[in-house]
């Protein structure tokens, strides 16, 4: 079989092979880096299991490539990492690992290369190339991994039981895999899966976040989702979206699936942007469903304010899933309140002052929020989802026409409070906020320009008329 192997590789290939020769130990290319070349994916990280010192080995590869900085050195596990150009590059001796129940750790010692296959995930990362001098790239197949690749097939190469029970976060790269390649996975892996879940309990937020976050970057990650929610893992580490899920019936009245709809917009919207944040903001854009749910016999079911809570939910989910307490949060919770704004534009008669307010509240984040409010589209009717589409174009356009009049992205009212307090000799107070607030709403609904001429006539008039 014909690897996809550049001329650059090959020479970092071919330079392994000679040091390995050197020192009498027998090296191998295995897991990611081979599959990705049988697939033709690109590829920069190598890892390298040799019998033997895999330090040694890195060391001695450093001084060949002339590498002068200090390669990185983990001792406990016998492991050495090389940064060569664009190439990251991870040395091991081969190993054996036992686990303790109670973590995910292996207690780790030296082992045959047949034990260090053994410890593999999934038969599709269990392919290897010895590293031969000249290029004599010959895979070894212990595990049928070519053929599950053939087959698009997530396996693991022993007892998924016990390799799932051992390290939970297999788990999740079964599923992660299974997203990112578009592979299905084997049914008795799938079901031990489902059979360990709640071992996952034992890893770290960060890891399990680590993998969600690569499977919100797939393609398609709804298929993830899915796959996420069938095997229970879901309920587990992301409980809130699993509580949208299943529909409910009363007096003959139904709403839809709110896992299901989610998952699409995140569909739709990875079809239109790699955003990751934005995904996110996907995700969670109806996540404060659950909590509002109400039935009335006038209105059938309602979600009043779900915007709102779900946008005070978003702090509380990020922090448990150790995801990052900064801009990119608060840019979802901005993107969650508003999302339902666009919608209200198309359903009404688009008048320019809520044109504005919509552009002063969504600032820089208008375009990204246009792109989830198009996202959130998932009617089964076409004729509806063509006319919702083309309202949006309309209110994009006018979303154009008065940036481009007004300025109002990322807009400050042009008279400061400090400016108020010298007009009227105030301290800081309540009368200054009312005031500013007067000055902004005026010019968001149209009464005066947006300038400081007009915004210092009308600061006067309101004073006034609040006896100042």
């Amino acid at each position: 079989m014909e690897l996809l192997i550049s001329d650059s590789e090959k020479k970092l290939i071919d330079s392994i092979a000679n040091v390995s020769k050197n020192l009498g130990v027998k090296s191998y290319i295995i897991g990611g880096y081979v599959r990705d070349k049988i697939m033709r994916r690109p590829s920069k990280d190598i890892d390298i299991v040799c019998i033997g010192d895999g330090i040694a080995l890195a060391k001695e590869l450093s001084k060949l490539l002339g590498i002068t900085r200090e390669i990185a050195i983990f001792k406990r596990f016998g492991t050495a990492m090389i940064k060569y150009n664009e190439f990251e590059l991870e040395f091991v001796g081969a190993r054996k690992e036992s686990y303790n129940f109670d973590s995910r750790k292996p207690v780790v010692e030296s082992g045959s290369f047949q034990d260090d296959l053994n410890r593999r995930d999934f038969t599709i990362n269990t392919l290897a190339i010895e590293l031969k001098q000249n290029n004599d790239f010959r895979i070894t197949d212990t595990f049928g991994g070519l053929k599950h690749i053939e087959q698009k097939l997530i396996k693991t190469p022993l007892d998924p039981d016990i390799t799932f029970s051992d390290d939970p976060l297999r788990m999740m790269r079964a599923i992660r895999f299974a997203t990112q390649l578009d592979f299905k996975i084997e049914e008795a892996t799938f079901n031990a899966i489902a059979k360990n879940k709640d071992r996952i309990k034992i890893v770290s937020p960060e890891r399990i976040s680590d993998e969600m976050q690569k499977i919100i970057a797939a393609n398609k990650p709804s298929k993830g989702f899915k796959l996420l929610f069938d095997s229970g893992l879901l309920e587990i580490i992301f409980p809130e979206l699993t509580k949208l899920a299943g529909v409910e019936t009363k007096n003959g009245l139904s709403h839809k699936d709110n896992f299901y709809h989610t998952i699409q917009v995140l569909d739709n919207l990875a079809a239109k942007s790699d955003n990751q944040w934005l995904r996110w903001a996907a995700i969670l854009h109806d996540i404060g469903k659950d909590r509002t749910k109400r039935f009335n016999n006038k209105e059938g079911w309602t979600f009043h304010g779900h915007e709102v809570v779900g946008a005070n939910m978003v702090y509380h989910i990020f922090k448990r899933m150790r995801l990052p307490l900064d801009h990119k949060m608060k840019y979802i919770q901005k993107l969650v309140r508003l999302h339902l704004r666009p919608m209200t534009l198309v359903k009404e008669e688009v008048t320019d002052s809520a044109i504005r307010r919509l552009l002063f509240e969504a600032g820089d984040d208008i375009d990204d929020l246009m792109i989830l409010a198009k996202a959130d589209i998932t009617s089964k009717n076409e004729r509806k989802i063509k006319t919702f589409l083309k309202n949006y174009d309309l209110v994009i356009e006018k979303l154009k026409e008065v940036e481009a009049k007004d300025k109002l992205r990322n807009w400050q009212p042009p008279i400061s409070g400090e400016e108020i307090m010298k007009a009227f000799n105030l301290k800081p107070s309540k009368e200054v906020g009312i005031i500013k607030t007067e000055i902004r709403e005026a010019i968001l609904d149209g009464k005066i320009a947006n300038n400081y001429d007009d915004a210092f006539k009308y600061m006067i008039e309101v004073g006034k008329r609040m006896g100042l």
